[in-house]
């Protein structure tokens, strides 16, 4: 029974730590976009993928905790997880939870000022999102590595 605690407890930090992150990210890049769209609303389509962006850790923290929830028989099945299959589970879902909350968060910063950009120059709006999309990539690191060890956990034989 301590075994599916650690392995639950762990696909909620996946998914609650990376919902967080990605609603501060969304949060602080719809406030300036805000302020744009208020004084120039042809600029709202280029503005919502900048507000957009940081969302996306929140999604990759649902897919591993998914994962996590049918592996371990809670989505469909017997529950049975060894108290050291737990713990395995647990620390795989560490990566898409620290590394998932802080590239949100990171990316709404870098969107911010993706929304300078498009306030003063709209054509250079690509530019912002290449710059957003640069952080991203630290996301799908931390996404796939938790996806990876979720996925081969049982190989172990734990």
């Amino acid at each position: 029974m301590t075994g599916i605690f650690f392995a639950v407890a762990g696909a909620a930090l996946a998914v609650g730590m990376a919902c967080v992150g990605s609603a501060k990210g969304v949060g602080i890049a719809s406030e300036a976009a805000s302020a744009v769209i208020i004084d120039d609303p042809s600029k709202f389509a280029k503005l919502l993928i900048l507000q957009l962006l940081p969302g996306t850790q929140g999604l990759y923290g649902l897919v591993v905790a998914v994962m996590v929830l049918l592996n371990i028989g809670v989505l469909g099945g017997t529950p049975n997880v060894s108290f050291a299959e737990g713990l395995a589970y647990f620390g795989a879902c560490i990566p898409i939870a620290i590394g998932g909350m802080w590239s949100a968060i990171s990316q709404g910063e870098v969107c911010v000022t993706g929304v300078s950009i498009v306030a003063k120059k709209p054509a250079e709006s690509s530019k912002a999102v290449i710059s957003a999309t640069l952080v991203e990539f630290y996301a799908l690191l931390s996404f796939i590595s938790s996806f990876l060890m979720v996925m081969n956990i049982e190989k172990l034989g734990l």
